[in-house]
């Protein structure tokens, strides 16, 4: 829990440095602290044992403590963030504390004076900014979990970007935001970390949330800290916020400003996101549909680290708005039948840096005249771009015009950057060097006096050469001496009596002169002055570009928005994806659906081309149920249908011939098997869970897939678990679903269920081997040829046949007669009745009527044999 401040701690036998050390680590003491040392930054005591543990570096002592050795460890400055970002990743929380001012001014204050430190920044999962801690392809969400009034609030942000969203989801909904979201750091109240202890998937979010008090998530603070931020009168100016909205968003505000200390970054206006915007995906359902690779990283062909942020998050949030949809749609349809625009605009912006980052550490104050070179580079590209749309800009879709327009003009900024910046620049500001010649007439000064001082250091080394003899002679300059005269040990007696002796090395003598000193002061003054200017002129740019910086940030979110329209349009001419339909219908009409996970895959492999095949959930058949024998394709098919959905909504062409499909509010899949051991869950256990979660959740706009239910417990027990969940998606939730299937026994419903549809996975048996031709068609399998994969699986010839002779037996046992039971005895869920009254056995007559208090012994011991023959 991170805290504003506390006492600090008093030690009367430790050096003022540690005792430094120590008061800063009170005031962070959930943290490890970067205390800077020189160059390096140095770790004491438990941070230090912890630190070196999960760095893998030496842990040393420094020192004495209450009379035990003081655990240390350090690491560079130059190379810190790579440590940082192991730590970070481990879960750790970094407190950076520097060094406020120089040596000189430390000797100034004279004394035993302690050079004074503080804690600038603290670095957590969810506040990084730097690149090399950051993947450029992901986005990096910061989020914040609040309750008012009954009412929950999510809100998240990305300090690297500015973006900042919120909803109101229902705490039944709140799995699946945050499953969404993937937020790196979770902040939450201790009142609502309570509430959200009881509830079963608060589990998954453990390792990344971090508690706050109450007081941080007060609706009252919330709305003064966001109107102080925001710099507004009323809070209407910023958004429409509900008091739970105001304390999740206030409560990032106050994390932000505790955390970054010297700089507020520059945020959006929070958007509201409802809900009922975008088709949620449990968390569940997400895990189950990724099992065979990531459709990301197989549609994304991106080339800017924006648009594939941007790209992931219309993936994980796929739209339910129907017009926006068809927005997305023409203008991917656009770039594909525009090959000349479409190869234009992708070669500009491959030449586009990450505008967003840049300008994020710049008003972090953590930015240096590279970030300023990506921003200047990057409108740069806002200018090529906006000019091949607008000489189309009569023919462009509403999506692709709006994209231009958001652009913008940036004229005074580009030619500010442009003039003042040369194009090869430090990293650093303090290194200078990074302003163009010809830009400030008084830095050019400084510059010429300072190279002339150092060819003036050139023609002094000759002439001393000359005067003395000594062609070895040279002229160095190092920071302890700065410059110096060096000459071998065997030419000393040649020095005259202008030379000032400095220093004495074994082979080599040091010295210099009043001429060398005046010279090297006339240098250095002109090379301060010319960073110290420099730095003024950072300053003065590094304002003007802040005051522009919400515009520029639209700019690049514009340039992101074309680059994922660009790289979908590649993407459908490279996989043949077509344009599908998406309306308000429940239709669901894909024909010649192909899986793009597992087409590529099959792709790249060389394994030949994916086997097509059609799904159509119409009203008279909106429950397909599945049959056919593992490793048919029946898992691929349905998630293939899902993932189409997916990708249709989010609009993107699909990998199918034609597509029609109704909205989808939700997509739902339960498939696979797996344990949950950390919650004391079995596999079955699992599986009933998530089961239970889609029957309380779905609607009739939902899209169900179902694979194996009841697999994982008795035959009889699971049978009778997937025939009433069957019923219940048919009669009482009426979605569109796909339901696969061992229990061929279910094939029984179609002749009670109206839009209840059997299909199954085509095989042909080949002299006694099974042939799985991968193809759906109508009707149902009438075995699952589990043995005959058994032997491709290598099971031994031994086994294999005891198989076959036991399934004989059970075939010719049981036969048919399940089936035609089940149908004619069960109920539809619908028509379920109490159960009639079950008369007692005469075993359990006999039981009621005995009064043990009453017989004697030997009357008791001839009930017992009584019961027996019973």
């Amino acid at each position: 829990m991170l805290t504003e401040t506390k006492e600090p701690v008093v030690a009367a036998t430790i050096t003022p440095a540690m005792q430094q050390y120590l008061n800063s680590k009170a005031e962070y003491p959930d943290c490890l602290l970067f205390y800077r040392m020189g160059d390096f930054y140095e770790l004491f005591f438990s941070d230090a044992v912890k630190a070196a543990e999960v760095l893998g570096i030496a842990l040393t002592k420094r020192g004495k403590y209450q009379g035990e050795d003081i655990p240390m460890c350090g690491v560079p400055v130059h190379s810190s963030e790579g440590y940082l970002h192991t730590l970070i990743e481990s879960g750790c929380r970094v407190a950076i504390c520097e060094q406020m001012e120089t040596p000189e001014e430390v000797k100034k204050r004279g004394g035993k004076s302690v050079m004074r430190r503080e804690v600038v920044r603290v670095v957590t999962p969810g506040t990084i900014t730097e690149d090399a801690l950051l993947d450029a392809r992901r986005s990096n969400y910061l989020a914040a979990i609040a309750q008012a009034n009954g009412n929950w609030s999510l809100a998240w942000m990305e300090l690297s970007t500015g973006e900042f969203r919120f909803s109101n989801p229902a705490l039944s909904v709140l799995p699946s935001e945050l499953a969404r979201i993937a937020p790196h750091e979770v902040i939450v109240g201790d009142s609502a970390n309570t509430a959200l202890k009881a509830q079963e998937f608060w589990l998954e979010w453990k390792d990344k949330t971090t508690i706050q008090h109450d007081v941080w998530f007060d609706s009252a603070k919330g709305e003064r800290r966001l109107k102080e931020y925001f710099q507004v009168a009323a809070l209407e100016a910023v958004a429409d916020l509900t008091p739970a909205d105001a304390a999740a968003c206030g409560a990032l505000i106050e994390y932000i400003t505790l955390t970054q200390k010297a700089a507020l970054p520059r945020l959006d206006a929070p958007v509201r996101q409802g809900s009922d915007a975008v088709l949620l995906i449990d968390p569940a359902t997400r895990r189950n549909l990724e099992r065979r690779g990531s459709l990301l990283s197989v549609i994304d062909k991106t080339i800017t680290g924006g648009g594939a942020r941007l790209l992931a998050s219309q993936l994980t949030a796929p739209l339910t708005d129907t017009a926006a949809i068809a927005n997305r749609l023409d203008a991917v349809e656009y770039c594909v039948n525009e090959t000349h625009l479409r190869r234009q605009l992708r070669e500009f912006l491959l030449e586009c840096p990450d505008i967003e980052r840049a300008l994020s550490r710049l008003c972090l104050d953590r930015g240096g005249p590279r970030d300023l070179v990506v921003i200047r580079n990057g409108l740069n590209t806002c200018i090529k771009v906006r000019g091949v749309l607008e000489v189309r800009a009569a023919g462009l879709p509403q999506e692709l015009q709006a994209q231009s327009e958001r652009i913008g003009s940036h004229d005074v900024l580009m030619e500010l950057l442009g003039r003042a910046l040369k194009d090869d620049v430090p990293i650093l500001a303090r290194d200078g060097g990074f302003v163009r010649e010809g830009y400030n007439a008084a830095l050019d000064e400084f510059r010429m006096l300072r190279d002339e001082g150092k060819r003036l250091i050139a023609a002094l080394e000759t002439r001393y050469q000359q005067e003395t003899g000594i062609n070895s002679l040279k002229i160095r300059f190092n920071n302890v001496l700065g410059y110096y005269a060096e000459i071998t040990a065997q030419h000393q007696k040649k020095i005259t009596e202008i030379f000032i002796h400095r220093q004495t090395l074994a082979n080599a003598m040091r010295y210099t002169s009043t001429e060398l000193g005046d010279l090297e002061r006339k240098i250095a003054e002109s090379a301060d002055r010319a960073v110290k200017l420099e730095l003024e002129i950072f300053a003065n740019i590094l304002a003007k570009v802040k005051a522009g910086a919400d515009a520029v940030a639209i700019a690049a979110r514009a340039l992101a928005a074309l680059d994922v329209a660009t790289s979908l349009a590649e993407l459908a001419l490279e996989k043949r994806y077509t344009r599908p339909v998406v309306d308000a219908s429940l239709a669901f009409d894909i024909k010649g659906a192909r899986h793009p996970v597992v087409e590529d895959m099959l792709q790249k492999n060389g394994q030949g081309a994916f086997i097509s095949n059609g799904c159509n959930l119409e009203t008279t058949q909106r429950l397909w149920l599945l049959t056919g024998p593992n490793m048919a394709g029946k898992s691929t098919f349905l998630r293939q249908n899902a993932l189409i959905t997916l990708l249709a909504q989010m609009g993107s062409f699909v990998p199918a011939d034609s597509a029609h499909i109704g909205i989808v509010d939700r997509v739902f899949s339960r498939v696979g098997a797996a344990d949950d051991l950390a919650r004391g869950r079995s596999t079955f256990m699992v599986e009933m869970v998530e089961t239970a979660t889609i029957l309380n959740q779905a609607t009739a706009r939902s899209l169900v897939i179902l694979d194996e239910i009841g697999r994982g417990t008795a035959t009889f027990d699971g049978l009778s678990i997937a025939w009433a969940v069957a019923e219940h998606l048919h009669n009482t939730t009426q979605c569109r679903a796909l339901f696969a299937t061992h229990y061929h026994e279910m094939t029984a419903l179609a002749s009670s269920l109206a839009s209840f549809a059997c299909y199954t996975m085509k095989v042909k048996e080949w002299k006694g081997d099974v042939i799985f031709l991968h193809e759906v068609m109508k009707g149902a399998a009438d075995r699952s040829y589990g043995i005959h994969v058994g032997r491709l699986a290598g099971l031994p010839a031994s086994v294999i046949a005891r198989a076959t002779e036991v399934l004989h037996t059970l075939e010719a046992t049981q036969g048919r007669q399940v089936a035609s039971k089940l149908a004619d005895d069960l109920p539809l869920f619908s028509q379920v009745r109490e159960p009639e009254p079950v008369k007692p056995s005469v075993l359990e007559q006999e039981v009621a009527h005995m009064n043990p208090d009453n017989l004697t012994p030997r009357e008791a011991l001839e009930w017992l044999y009584k019961i027996k023959t019973l």
